[in-house]
């Protein structure tokens, strides 16, 4: 019997406070609030395509930028992610996606090795998303998720021109290697998929 895979986390500090709800079994129900509309719009897709239930409520010094909500909200998933694995008995452990976004095309890789490690390859000078969303924010949500999971995860735009479309193509990416990499395989009968015997 499997237990829930769940986790609800609270970030509060001088310049953010975000609370974080997942299940991991869930069926990609999403309810997102964060000040900054292109980031609701990420995570609402990542949910979906990960199947991750997801409620995110977070409260940040947008007036100044969006850098601390985008990256501190990264961390915070990151936390619950990895809380709500434990011991990470039977998952998969690894997934892949090549991700297609019309010109776009994406390439995510990761692990749940325990390890916190982010090779990000993106094209450099993209213009603002909608005006106003830093498309380096991207790499920023990366790190801070990638680093607080404890995962090994490689991110590439092979082909791509259009900001939102990598961005995208990017969230969507992440969200099918997640939902390959947590998913539970009968074959390994709640062990551990590792020879250390930890992850």
């Amino acid at each position: 019997m499997i237990q829930p895979r769940r986790a609800s986390i609270r970030r509060t500090t001088g310049e953010t406070d975000v609370y974080l709800s997942i299940d991991l079994d869930g069926t990609g129900v999403s309810k997102i609030g964060t000040g900054v509309p292109f980031l609701d719009h990420m995570l609402n897709l990542f949910s979906k395509h990960s199947r991750i239930d997801l409620e995110v409520a977070a409260k940040g010094d947008i007036e100044v930028d969006y850098h601390h909500t985008v990256e501190d909200t990264g961390i915070v998933l990151g936390q619950a992610i990895r809380e709500a694995l434990g011991e990470k008995r039977g998952i998969v452990r690894y997934g892949f996606c090549l991700l297609p976004m019309d010109e776009t095309l994406a390439r995510v890789a990761l692990d749940f090795s325990g390890r916190a490690f982010l090779d990000y390859r993106a094209p450099s000078g993209v213009d603002s998303i909608g005006g106003n969303f830093a498309f380096t924010l991207v790499e920023e949500f990366m790190r801070a998720f990638a680093f607080n999971a404890l995962i090994n995860l490689h991110i590439e735009i092979l082909h791509g021109r259009d900001g939102h479309h990598m961005a995208e193509a990017m969230f969507k990416g992440l969200a099918r290697s997640v939902d390959t990499a947590i998913r539970i395989d009968p074959r390994i009968a709640g062990d551990v998929p590792s020879t250390k015997q930890v992850l």
